[in-house]
């Protein structure tokens, strides 16, 4: 991977996380730069049992991505948070782990109330 696009990999992470404190009022900083490890999310939170993955480039693979944070995972629901150039971020979540995902962040939602 190049510097620029590995840059541009942090700067998502960055973004990402910035994104998740601020929807959900939780903690969230870039994963990879305090884990070392290579399973580790790249944004690490505080909503429980929840695998965050970030890809922000322009050349998507949607199921890699997915398999790559279901991989990943272990336990947790993997979600793939990408964004291109000039588009939102949003979210990817297989449709059989949506309702787990929904009640972990309806749990998250309701704590902060």
């Amino acid at each position: 991977m190049g510097g620029m696009s590995r840059n541009k990999g942090k700067r998502g992470e960055r973004e990402a996380a910035e994104a998740i404190r601020r929807l959900f009022g939780t903690t969230a900083r870039r994963g990879v730069q305090y884990a070392g490890d290579p399973t580790a999310p790249d944004v690490t939170t505080s909503i429980p049992h929840v695998h965050f993955e970030v890809k922000r480039t322009e050349s998507f693979r949607l199921y890699r991505a997915l398999e790559q944070a279901t991989g990943d995972a272990g336990e947790n629901v993997p979600v793939v948070l990408y964004r291109a150039n000039r588009k939102p971020w949003v979210a990817i979540v297989a449709l059989e782990e949506l309702p787990r995902l929904a009640t972990l962040l309806h749990g998250v939602l309701t704590a902060r109330e």
